[in-house]
Order: C-alpha cells, then sequence, then structure tokens
C-alpha cells in the first residue's frame, strides 16, 4: 500500500486509519493479498465520467444560462478550457503532489514530492489502495477519478468573474491556482500523511476541498477583479434558465459519481452516499423556495436550481458520513443559510460575485464541513460508534475550515496578481459592453 487515500466515514470501522500509519514494510507484512474487483474497477470509471459530466455539460450550461445572452459562450469556454488545463497540470505534477511519494520532513503534512511527476512509475498493473484492507483499484483510475475533481473546482471559482475577465487571464490563474491552492488542500485532506487527514477531519468527497476551496477564491478573485460595468444598478437577468435548470439536472446526476464515488468501491459506503445526495439535494431545492415564499417572493425556478446546488454542496463531506435524515436537515438548513447569503448578505456588502459562487459554494461548503461532525453521530442516524464526541470532531471540522479559508484566500490573492501582471486580467470597456463572446473569441452564442 504505496499511496494515500480519501478520508471516509467507515474509516474507524475498518481500521484505515491505524493500518496507513504503519511504515511500509509493517502495511506489507500485515494487509492480505491485494484483489482488483471488476465491479468496484467498473463503478469507480462510470463515477469518474459521471464527474465529467458535471463540468462538460453540466456546470457549462448551468453557468452559461445564468449569464447574459452575450457572454454565454464566453462562460462556456473558459469552464472547458480550464478544466482541460487542470487535467493536463494533473498528469503533469499534479497528481504527485497530492499524492504521490511524502517527504522525509515535516512537508508531507501539506504536499507530496514530485517523484510522481509526469506519472513517473505508473503502469495498467498499478494499484490504488481503497478504503478495504486487501481491495485496490487500478491506479489509472485512481488517478482519472480524482483528476476530475480538479478539473471542475477550479471551474467553479470562474463563477465569480465572469463577463469581465479575459480569456488569458483565467489560464494564467487557474495554472498558479491549482499549483499553490488545490493540490496542497487536497493532499491536507485525502493523503494519508495530510495534516487534516492525521487529524480525523471528515470530507468524504470535497467540502473543503472542493467547495470552501472554489467558494472563499471565487470571493476573493471578485473583489479583487471589481464590479461588472453596471453593477448593481443595471439589470442582469440571466438570459436562459432553461439552460441552467438542464445544467442543474446535470449537476445532480453527476454528483452521484462525484459522491458516491467517492467511496472508491460499489459498497454500502456508496449506497449510504447515494441515497444522501438524492435526499439532501430534494431537501436543498424545496427548502430554497419555501424561504423565498416567506420573504414575500414567488418560489423561483432559479430559486429551486440555487437550493438543488445548495443541497448538493452540503451534503458532499456528509455523503458517506450522515445518515438519510441527517442529510435532509443539512440540506435544509444549507438552503435557508445560502438564501440569506445570496439575497442580503451580498446586497448588504456590494461585492460583484456574479453567480454566487461564494454564497452557495464557501457558504454552503463551510455548513456542510462543519454540519458534518453533527450528522456523523449515531444519535442523529450517523455512521459514527456509539461513544462518538461531536464536540472534539467539531473543533477539527472548524479548523479545517479556518485553515482552508486562509490558504484559499491567500493563495487566490497571489494567483490572481500573478494573473493580472501577466495579462492584465480584465478586458476592456468596449469588449465588456459588447460582450466577451464577440470581443474574445470572434462568436455569437445565438445568431439570428
Amino acid at each position: 500500500m504505496t499511496f494515500s487515500k480519501k478520508l471516509c466515514g467507515i474509516a474507524g470501522a475498518t481500521g484505515l486509519s491505524l493500518f496507513a500509519a504503519l511504515p511500509a514494510w509493517a502495511q506489507d507484512a500485515a494487509a492480505p493479498a491485494a484483489t482488483v474487483d471488476k465491479g468496484d474497477v467498473a463503478w469507480m470509471m462510470t463515477s469518474t465520467v459521471l464527474v465529467l459530466a458535471m463540468i462538460l455539460p453540466g456546470l457549462a450550461l448551468f453557468y452559461g444560462g445564468l449569464v447574459r445572452s452575450k457572454n454565454m459562450l464566453s462562460v462556456m469556454t473558459q469552464i472547458g478550457a480550464a478544466a482541460c488545463l487542470a487535467m493536463l497540470i494533473w498528469v503533469i505534477y499534479g497528481y504527485s503532489m497530492a499524492f504521490g511519494p511524502d517527504y522525509t520532513s515535516g512537508l508531507s503534512n501539506f504536499v507530496s514530492t514530485f517523484d510522481k511527476a509526469f506519472l513517473k512509475g505508473v503502469t495498467p498493473a498499478s494499484q490504488a489502495a481503497t478504503f478495504t484492507a486487501g481491495v485496490e483499484i487500478p491506479e489509472y483510475v485512481f488517478i482519472c477519478f480524482q483528476m476530475t475533481f480538479a478539473a471542475i473546482t477550479v471551474a467553479l471559482v470562474l463563477g465569480s468573474v465572469v463577463e469581465r475577465i479575459k480569456f488569458s487571464a483565467v489560464m494564467v490563474f487557474a495554472a498558479v491556482w491549482l499549483t499553490i491552492v488545490y493540490f496542497p488542500i487536497a493532499h491536507m485532506v485525502w493523503a494519508a500523511s495530510g495534516y487534516f487527514f492525521k487529524a480525523g477531519a471528515l470530507d468524504f468527497a470535497g467540502g473543503t476541498v472542493v467547495h470552501i476551496n472554489a467558494g472563499v477564491s471565487a470571493l476573493v478573485a471578485c473583489i479583487i477583479l471589481g464590479k461588472r460595468i453596471g453593477f448593481p444598478k443595471e439589470p442582469m437577468a440571466p438570459h436562459s434558465l432553461t439552460l441552467t435548470g438542464v445544467g442543474t439536472g446535470l449537476l445532480w446526476v453527476g454528483w452521484f459519481g462525484f459522491n458516491a464515488g467517492s467511496a472508491l468501491e460499489a459498497n454500502g459506503s456508496a449506497a449510504l452516499a447515494m441515497i444522501n445526495t438524492f435526499v439532501a439535494t430534494a431537501s436543498g431545492g424545496l427548502f430554497w423556495m419555501l424561504a423565498e415564499k416567506l420573504n414575500g417572493h414567488k418560489g423561483s425556478a432559479l430559486g429551486f436550481c440555487s437550493g438543488i446546488i445548495a443541497g448538493l454542496v452540503a451534503v458532499t463531506p456528509a455523503a458517506g458520513n450522515s445518515g438519510p435524515f441527517g442529510a435532509i436537515i443539512l440540506g435544509a438548513v444549507a438552503s435557508i443559510i445560502c438564501f440569506y447569503a445570496v439575497t442580503v448578505v451580498k446586497p448588504k456588502l456590494g461585492y460583484d460575485d456574479s453567480l454566487d459562487a461564494f454564497g452557495i459554494h464557501g457558504v454552503g461548503g463551510m455548513i456542510g464541513a462543519i454540519g458534518t461532525a453533527i450528522v456523523y453521530s449515531p444519535a442523529f442516524g450517523g455512521p459514527g460508534a456509539e461513544d462518538y464526541a461531536i464536540g472534539a470532531k467539531l473543533l477539527v471540522q472548524i479548523e479545517a475550515v479556518v485553515v482552508t479559508i486562509i490558504w484559499a484566500g491567500i493563495g487566490t490573492a497571489i494567483a490572481i496578481f500573478i494573473a493580472k501582471a501577466v495579462t492584465g486580467l480584465r478586458v476592456s470597456q468596449e469588449v465588456e459592453l459588447e460582450g466577451l463572446d464577440l470581443g474574445e473569441h470572434g462568436e455569437r452564442a445565438y445568431n439570428y
């Protein structure tokens, strides 16, 4: 067993954390002969493709429908190109930084070595450990699965800066941000030698690594970039809620690969993550509309879509770490708080987070990460042991949230200023008024 695993609620029950702490020679002696189950492999390959569907077309349509028609293609292009860049960087050195061999120093708490750069030493026969001792999957499958997480996380950040950021700036930012923000956070939370993995932080599928990381980064990026021309006085309504609705559906479907796939096996843990991804999301969608109604508005399609995403975000760290009832509560609470973050806090503070990446992913991710410590308890139907102590785990979760906020905030500022120095960051006033579709790409989304 030579490299790391994502932290899961079943770790304590299977003895994973104790086993992973053994030296290599002791692991080899203690482990049964590794087996690769074709069912697990098929499920993980399917999950990987489902996460890709979350990016293209899911997120591209969800974000694209929310902008003005003159910027539709620019959003889709930025998301697609940033995701492709993330995939290449992941293979070149990202995988090695996040899940490669450890440093012999304390640096291994935060990042791995570059010894697996360009996937050195990986072959079709290489295997990656799952959460069950002796059960493994092909390393290439694990690499691909984790690659899609890196790709969608950097794409999520772009939701706050669309309609005024240069395409070239997106590419420079993505390369720097992945290197100094995403890869270290992924290592700290999901690698066996990572600081928060060793501390026992619960993040089944990316509450901190994906959503808090992306949401906080989105907030910092949009503040540095500045507001869109005319914001908030001019109306900037979504040009196609139909496309946003289609994107929402694709995101929900793909999220089953995101959450249930994070079990790394086709087993009961994946099944728990699957039902939680159903019910937390359903709860989120309905409770956002209820919040609209209680605040004197009509229940809207946009609100329904926003609530769906809020529920998905909140349940991500808790997918395999909660019972279904706890997931319902988590989805409802996150949806209501995200509603107020978007409709009350954002207008009062005045920042221009174009598509509410922070209000939903950042805020929802924080609620999900902290709430996981609560719903993990057997008192709420969670898979925790009978002697599970909420208070101790809550402190670990809060520490992980705070460190992620600080790391992402500082790293994003560095990445944005580097992109600004290299590209100028923002399109000209003429291009912004004309639309980035024509100004940046020479095309229109719609030709009448």
